[in-house]
């Protein structure tokens, strides 16, 4: 187990099989979001020991896949009880490393070990094939084989650290891969206390490996041969790199990325419900750092000005502080460069017409030395404006009005990305209409968890492909094998 430091974080350190080593090829200096101070050097990887890493990786796969599945469930279904035990360490972990508040941290604690669980419980039951023909032309026997891939790269966000470990680790370990996972040196704590919690699991030393790094680190792991599949949890940009470094050998690739989710209030809705659900998805979890949070809330016009101003009296009512504290909502964003690109970005759409509503300016006083910023609400947004189609990945909501039902599905599919919808209504039928029309891989209706651990969540166009949850989630880091037999002796 980590020794946790006088500042009360582990030590960073890269794991590499049974090693745990101080120091790599560089340092970054972790700034604690909070504060704007540094707190802790981080020592960062290098090709040299990510390459180290995926050979120890490969090495223990043959290990891992030859385990009884039996026994990889259990391991996964303790590393699960493990998690939760040490819920009250990784709401600490999880406020160091991007200002995560409290009751989001024991939210997410509790979100990570249903991840795991549920991955757990399918170690022992896999999909393994099919049988294709019987006796069939020839008389052949069919069938299919599900296959683990071997050594699985993992580069994961810095907004959510322990969902991305829980929403790839125990999927790719379920179905017999091992890993090299990449934390972002923005976030490196929480990573830490999950591989000293996958040891004590008794998952064997090599099968998960953890390597803080930078991008030269990053583009090591996915362009390292004995990475049979990448796994990315990111932005865009780094996705086409990675993409275009996969493609060069035809490696599988599986993207979550971000979102411009569009949350549609109609008037029949129950409105306090959708004021509060719609205002807490927006600011409360990760001070609006997630990417399928509904950011664009297109409302019918019959209660605009009613709506607007419900959630601009919630949202100014969200603490905004320390995220230690019980009663914060909000606590910072990840650093000075999100300030300044949210700062902009609500300038630029007032500029263009956008009313603001609340917020719109960086916190002072005894917050000025973090890196806090209000949760934003702008009204009469321009649906082709910059603030409707690019994600803000800070506390900012827009908000737009529409007409009829025509018009609300035009305006929510009127953008690149396609990761979540939102609906409220109380009418079925326009429901399930929506739910058809709506362009995204996920849709959820009336304030229904999203991004659960039961159903596969993954997006189109700029949000990605592939997916995280669900069955799905698991034969994700599978491949398939045809095997026939004939009746030749």
């Amino acid at each position: 187990m980590s020794v946790i430091t006088e500042q009360g974080l582990p030590p960073v350190t890269l794991r590499i099989g049974a090693e745990s080593r101080a120091r790599g090829a560089g340092v970054h200096e972790h700034v604690n979001p909070a504060t704007g101070q540094v707190d802790a050097l981080i020592p960062l990887a290098g090709p040299d020991e990510v390459d180290e890493a995926v050979k120890i990786a490969h090495a223990a796969f043959a290990v891992w896949r030859s385990t009884p599945a039996t026994e990889r469930s259990k391991a996964l279904l303790k590393l699960a009880d493990l998690v939760e035990e040490h819920s009250g360490e990784f709401v600490a972990l999880g406020a160091a490393d991007n200002g995560l508040a409290s009751a989001t941290g024991q939210a997410t604690v509790t979100a990570a070990a249903q991840w795991i669980r549920y991955y757990g419980g399918w170690a022992d039951k896999l999909p393994l094939g099919r049988i294709t023909s019987v006796v069939g032309a020839g008389g052949n026997f069919g069938h299919t084989l599900r296959q683990p891939y071997g050594v699985i790269g993992a580069i994961i966000t810095w907004n959510a650290p322990l969902m991305s470990l829980a929403m790839k680790v125990p999927a790719a370990l379920a179905a017999g891969n091992s890993m090299v996972v990449k934390p972002s040196e923005l976030t490196p704590f929480s990573s830490m206390l999950f591989a000293d919690l996958v040891r004590e699991a008794g998952i064997p030393d090599g099968v998960f490996n953890v390597i803080p790094g930078g991008p030269d680190a990053g583009a090591a792991l996915v362009e390292h041969p004995l990475v049979k599949k990448v796994s990315f949890t990111g932005g865009p940009d780094t996705a086409r790199k990675i993409t275009a470094a996969c493609a060069k050998t035809f490696k599988p690739v599986l993207l979550e990325l971000g979102g411009k989710s569009a949350n549609l209030v109609f008037a029949d809705a129950d409105l306090d419900a959708a004021a509060m659900h719609s205002t807490f998805m927006s600011f409360g979890i990760m001070s609006g750092q997630a990417c399928a949070l509904p950011t664009r809330l297109l409302v019918e016009d019959s209660i605009y000005d009613e709506f607007v101003a419900k959630i601009g009296a919630i949202a100014s009512s969200f603490k905004v502080g320390n995220p230690l504290e019980p009663d914060t909502i909000c606590g910072p964003v990840i650093n000075q460069a999100a300030v300044d690109r949210i700062e902009s970005m609500v300038a630029r759409a007032q500029e263009q017409g956008a009313r603001l509503v609340t917020g719109g300016a960086r916190l002072g006083g005894e917050l000025a030395e973090g890196f806090y910023y209000p949760p934003t609400v702008l009204a009469d947004v321009d649906p082709a404006s910059e603030l409707a189609q690019k994600e803000v990945f800070g506390p900012v909501l827009a908000i737009m009005r529409f007409t009829d039902e025509t018009e609300a599905i035009a305006l929510a599919n009127n953008t690149d990305y396609g990761l979540s919808g939102y609906i409220w209504t109380s009418d079925s039928r326009r429901s399930i209409r929506l739910v058809e029309a709506l362009e995204t891989g996920e849709v959820v209706v009336n304030g229904a968890p999203n991004a659960v651990a039961e159903r596969p969540f993954g997006g189109i166009g700029l949000s990605g492909n592939g997916n995280e949850g669900g069955l799905e989630g698991l034969e994700e880091f599978f491949w398939t094998k045809s095997v026939a037999y004939g009746n030749g002796q």
